[in-house]
């Protein structure tokens, strides 16, 4: 895809998705003058950006006391 589809599928300014590919901060190739994106590299980095759910600490064998 070129930059206008990525930025559409990443949901950012073409400007933004350009920056992030010349420093590469976002997978992409310019062969010539434009930029290329593979839909499955940009689907893995976005994979990449996920946030690891909270840890919640279980308290496990100890009952809660009941409100009174």
């Amino acid at each position: 895809m070129d930059l206008k589809q990525a930025a559409v599928f990443l949901g950012m300014h073409p400007e933004e998705v350009r920056r992030r590919a010349t420093v590469g901060l976002l997978p992409g190739a310019k062969p010539g003058k434009s930029w290329v994106f593979i839909e499955d590299d940009l689907v893995a980095w976005l994979r990449c950006e996920y946030r690891a759910p909270a840890q919640v600490p279980l308290k496990i064998g100890k009952e809660q006391p009941a409100p009174d």
